[in-house]
């Protein structure tokens, strides 16, 4: 299932854009790496932090993806904390997100709380910080759903 999810993730959207290639996947460590290239650079050469942050994201989200039950759960990004330490202008950045803890979330579901970093080829950190990624019950997805289109059709009856 690891391997499958790193080839859907590497081959559609922004992952395949930015060049993200997933080297390892397991369900509470990912590591993947992205070319530094021009494509990726801010206006003065140097790497953009929105390119290294949508690696985190990518390896922290893929991260849910793999913990989760996807049969019967959905996991969603839900909050980005991370600090730019350093910059590069070529070579790869290497993404690598570690499960730190999962907690039980206010509402509904739970929370998987990634610690990730990016390290440059010389294994200097590039960025580092923490991503969360909220897991619910399709179930409950379902319900809320429901819940819409019901309120909806009531409404378009007045």
């Amino acid at each position: 299932m690891a391997a499958e999810i790193a080839e859907k993730r590497e081959s559609v959207g922004l992952n395949h854009t930015l060049g993200v290639q997933f080297t390892k996947v397991t369900p509470e460590h990912l590591e993947a790496i992205m070319p530094i290239t021009p494509a990726v650079h801010q206006p003065f050469g140097f790497l953009h932090g929105g390119a290294t942050i949508a690696l985190l994201e990518s390896v922290a989200s893929a991260g849910g993806e793999v913990a989760c039950d996807v049969e019967t759960e959905q996991p969603f990004g839900v909050e980005v904390n991370i600090r730019h330490k350093k910059s590069g202008k070529a070579g790869n950045l290497r993404g690598v997100a570690t499960l730190a803890e999962r907690v039980p979330s206010s509402r509904v579901g739970y929370k998987l709380i990634w610690d990730v970093a990016a390290y440059d080829d010389e294994g200097d950190v590039i960025s580092d910080g923490t991503i969360v990624v909220k897991v619910v019950p399709k179930t409950y997805l379902a319900q809320k759903a429901a819940e819409r289109e019901a309120a909806r059709a009531g409404a378009a009856a007045f």
